[in-house]
């Protein structure tokens, strides 16, 4: 079973005319607002998992800046794990971490079949400037209802790209420590932030850290994976695309390529995320 844990889809409608959405939500046009930056729906998805021999596909939502794309892009994507519960696992957004709403929003997406939270923005959204108090709720939160939860994550040099914001190594190191014993995802590698596990405090915040390879070859050169595998450990690496801005294969060429054990491989595609989400 090969699983991509970090892809995304949006409504049809969204496709057909983002214009109204990079009016509409900041975040949204800071990732979406050049038309040459690839928009997927679930029946796009589904197409390519066939196409790339991916079984299982894990559609986060993003950090949206307002609550109302929040709620209309998680309502699509509980629709769509509904549909094709054999294909697709759901993660949903909230746009702040300690409004009533979000808190709601949160239960809502639970009882409606989601199994995780994210992609969050900690770069963007609430937590930076409110510290550290409304982070333990959400932790509560997500403890309460059994949920992962998947941050995205910048690195603090090198070139920019769209999205690409201020999630780094040092504001990610805060965000985690709150989530404790909680399973916490960093999108891209984490910016980096595996290569500062071997600080003994942060390797020791790093317990219950996933790191996942989405875009990676836009960021790395292929012996990321080896490199990652020795400081943290194949089992703390999940394959992850970031379709449809790359395809799966693409980066599963890369995994086959590297340098990795049969067994490594094993755990990077299948075996991590099959135990993280209990499939």
């Amino acid at each position: 079973m090969i699983i991509d844990f970090h892809t995304h889809v949006l409504p049809p409608r969204v496709k057909e005319d983002r214009s109204r959405y990079v009016e509409r939500d900041n975040v949204f046009a800071q990732i979406y607002s050049g038309d040459k930056v690839k928009i997927a729906t679930t029946e796009d998805i589904l197409a390519s998992m066939d196409r790339e021999e991916v079984d299982v596909s894990v559609v986060v939502n993003y950090g949206w800046s307002t609550h109302q794309l929040c709620v209309e892009t998680n309502d699509y994507i509980l629709e769509s794990v509904a549909r094709y519960p054999k294909r697709l696992v759901g993660f949903c957004s909230i746009s702040s971490y300690d409004s009533e709403s979000a808190i709601l929003e949160v239960e809502r997406c639970a009882r409606g079949g989601a199994r995780g939270l994210g992609e969050l923005r900690p770069d963007i959204q609430s937590s930076r400037d409110a510290g550290k108090g409304n982070l333990e709720g959400l932790s509560r939160l997500l403890r309460e209802h059994g949920l992962i939860l998947l941050t995205h994550s910048s690195e603090p040099v090198g070139h920019v790209y769209p999205g690409k914001g201020m999630a780094t190594p040092q504001l990610l190191y805060e965000f985690i420590q709150v989530f404790g014993d909680l399973p916490v995802v960093c999108a891209h590698w984490g910016g980096g932030l595996p290569f500062y596990t071997l600080m003994p405090e942060v390797r020791k915040a790093m317990r219950n850290v996933y790191f996942d390879t989405a875009i990676s070859p836009f960021l790395y050169r292929p012996e990321i994976y080896l490199e990652v595998s020795r400081l943290v450990g194949a089992d703390r690496i999940l394959f992850g695309s970031d379709y449809p801005v790359i395809s799966p294969g693409r980066i599963l060429r890369e995994i086959d390529t590297c340098g990795l054990t049969a067994e490594d491989r094993q755990l990077i595609v299948s075996d991590n995320a099959r135990r993280l989400l209990h499939l």
